[in-house]
């Protein structure tokens, strides 16, 4: 006896005194619920096939029936039913003999996890009525003929989005009878833009086709002044990849009854799509060294990494931040929570949440890269979501903010957002979540400063304007860009922007206390600089040009600093170092040329590779500072497609790729990657050489 006591405990799960249940956080756990449920003794002669029995359950789930052509879930490569919340769809059940209203009774259970409970929304008994409320859990029979019924089944515009299992009860005097465990019925509800009482409803159908069902995306990249393209592959109706998807909150340990709220699912999703903290699906590399994985620039969609991360649950290598907006995309939209990866250039990383960036000069007024913590990244991805926030003040719900890419900690995880677009535009910070970190993405002053030597901080310039430069899209319908940076601030410079930030500020932004600075601008003397666009491997020069506005003749002490830096705008190492003194004529301009030669750089290139050079001079005669930063990409050769016969739907038809190699040099170990979104799955070509100046050529 001792010993099946022994085994039965540990079958219990710990509870901690607070819950009767465990937590309810697998869409996969199921437990079986009985088919016969007994009100007591059942009498000798009772034999259930007297009574009412369901043979046979159609659920109309193929791409072409009523279902998945109403919902829009007809690109889903499942052979489940899919449905969208809030909207009716249909089922037929097949009963042993006509039903007869007046003496049969029966029901519908929906059920997901492993531990149903009503209260919880993860079981639902839906009685047979007479009419269907909008956006509440109902069913009515539509039409009878012979032994069948039609039945329209409304689920509710706020159920919890995932797989539910379907059982049909019927009431009998001594028990209730149940259909077997079928996963042919299984139902995936999921969110619906669609639909008005839903949290995630998009009015426009323009916008719906482009942010829900659209599988191909372009990110833009590059930087400001060179703007480039890559196309995504989202590929959400993929086979595998809705399941790949709710396994995510799984893995997120979301708990069921919070999945129907798509500010939980943000919330949880920016931090399982990186692997910070948690495993999560993708692991970032910032550092060009991708052993045992693949380069973040090579990756062509989502589908592989998340099948990939679904069958292996160990994190897939290696991603950079449009990598991890790629899959973050691909995740919402799948659940149908409108999505779109938007870009922006000149992006702050605060690290302190000041709402600037601190950057400290040296002696010689050169960054000091050991006290200098925050940087400026060439540009970032992340998402905006689209969805209601009941939970701020009116006005504040539309476009959210998410992010998946790690860059600091939000309550304790590598994640950030749901954050209202609309709230940092307006500078009202105060609003969950990670709004002082976006605002100073898009919006934050650069502040360079330097320490006197008794300890005093000089301010010596402020940079309002170089943060957040452009915010982009890609457009609905098309493949150009959509400019939106006036959706996340008002036009830089002006009265309303200014407030903004003034607003931010005294929203409890951790400011430093700036008695000690002194902030005395140099207006007499302006300087900037221009980049030549440069063609890797070529050299190219900087022009740096001083505007003297006074009547006195100055001469300045220049130091331009070259660098190679990752997107992310952390230094790899400086390849140029340039001093000179400039003479400066009264009222007048003088430009100064600095050539950068490709031996110079070619050494340390990065796949992602960028020039950053600071230029920072001092006016001899008056002590005054002045400093300015730019970043340059260089021109990367593209690669050609061309597409030969005719593209009909069912004929074979050739592509060529073709490669031409700039350098002086060999190229080794080319890989060519090319896929297809619903017409080729992903193929790879290795080149073991490429000489200068020759074309590859792969059909």
């Amino acid at each position: 006896m001792s010993e099946t006591t022994s085994t039965n405990k540990e079958k219990k799960p710990p509870l901690n005194g607070r819950r009767a249940l465990p937590s309810n956080n697998s869409n996969d756990e199921e437990n079986e619920v009985p088919e016969m449920e007994a009100f007591g003794l059942i009498p000798r002669g009772f034999n259930p096939k007297d009574y009412l029995r369901v043979v046979d359950i159609h659920m109309f789930k193929e791409p072409h029936e009523i279902n998945k052509q109403e919902h829009h879930t007809d690109k889903y490569y499942s052979p489940k039913l899919i449905v969208r919340r809030g909207q009716p769809f249909q089922i037929q059940i097949d009963f042993n003999r006509p039903y007869k209203p007046e003496t049969d009774r029966f029901w519908l259970e929906y059920l997901i996890g492993r531990y149903p409970q009503q209260n919880k929304g993860t079981y639902i008994p839906i009685l047979v009525g007479d009419v269907l409320r909008p956006g509440k859990w109902g069913a009515k029979i539509t039409h009878k003929e012979n032994n069948s019924i039609r039945l329209s089944i409304m689920s509710s515009a706020t159920c919890i989005a995932g797989k539910f299992r379907l059982y049909v009860a019927v009431w009998t005097p001594f028990g209730i009878l149940r259909t077997h465990r079928n996963s042919a019925t299984d139902t995936y509800i999921l969110f619906n833009p669609w639909c008005q009482q839903d949290a995630v409803y998009l009015d426009d159908e323009r916008e719906r086709e482009e942010y829900v069902l659209n599988e191909v995306g372009i990110v833009f990249h590059g930087n400001i002044n060179d703007i480039k393209l890559r196309s995504w592959s989202y590929g959400q109706f993929q086979e595998n990849i809705l399941d790949a998807c709710l396994f995510l909150m799984d893995k997120a340990e979301l708990e069921l009854s919070g999945r129907g709220n798509p500010i939980k699912i943000c919330r949880v999703a920016s931090a399982v799509i990186n692997s910070r903290d948690d495993n999560g699906v993708i692991a970032g590399s910032w550092d060009n060294t991708y052993t045992y994985g693949v380069a973040p620039s090579a990756w062509t969609g989502s589908v592989d990494i998340l099948l990939e991360y679904y069958s292996s649950k160990q994190p897939v290598r290696y991603g950079q931040c449009w990598v991890f907006a790629g899959v973050f995309n691909t995740f919402l939209r799948c659940l149908g929570i409108p999505a779109r990866l938007v870009t922006n250039y000149s992006s702050a990383h605060d690290n302190n949440a000041n709402l600037q960036l601190d950057f400290f000069l040296d002696d010689e007024g050169k960054i000091d890269t050991k006290i200098t913590k925050d940087s400026v990244w060439n540009y970032h991805c992340w998402n905006e979501a689209w969805m209601t926030r009941p939970d701020l003040p009116v006005g504040f719900g539309g476009w959210q903010v998410v992010d998946g890419t790690p860059q600091e900690t939000s309550d304790g995880m590598y994640r950030c957002g749901p954050a209202s677009v609309q709230a940092i535009k307006h500078g009202h910070v105060c609003f969950q979540f990670d709004a002082p970190f976006v605002y100073a993405e898009v919006n934050g002053d650069i502040v360079y400063s330097r320490r006197e030597k008794d300890g005093t901080q000089v301010i010596e310039k402020i940079d309002t304007t170089h943060i957040g430069q452009l915010i982009v899209t890609k457009e609905v319908g098309g493949d150009g860009m959509m400019d939106i940076t006036e959706e996340y601030k008002f036009q830089e410079g002006s009265k309303e922007e200014r407030l903004a930030l003034e607003t931010a500020v005294m929203y409890g932004v951790k400011k430093q206390t700036t008695q000690a600075t002194v902030y005395q601008p140099q207006t007499d003397v302006d300087m900037d600089f221009q980049v030549q666009k440069a063609v890797l491997g070529s050299d190219f020069k900087v022009t740096i040009t001083f505007r003297n506005r006074s009547h006195n003749y100055y001469t300045a002490t220049t130091y331009l600093s070259g660098n190679i830096v990752f997107y992310t705008g952390v230094v790899k190492n400086e390849f140029k170092k340039h001093s000179f003194s400039a003479k400066l004529e009264p009222s007048s301009s003088s430009a100064f040329d600095v050539v950068i030669k490709s031996s110079e750089y070619l050494s340390d290139l990065l796949d992602q590779a960028s020039f950053h050079f600071f230029v920072t001079a001092r006016i001899n005669e008056t002590g005054k500072i002045l400093a300015t930063q730019k970043a340059t990409i260089l021109e990367i050769p593209t690669l050609r497609i061309k597409t030969q016969g005719e593209t009909v739907a069912g004929k074979e038809m050739s592509v060529t790729v073709e490669f031409t190699n700039p350098l002086k040099q060999t190229l080794e170990n080319v890989t060519l990657r090319l896929e297809g979104p619903g017409v080729l799955r992903t193929m790879k070509k290795e080149f073991r050489y490429n000489p200068a100046d020759t074309t590859l050529f792969w059909e």
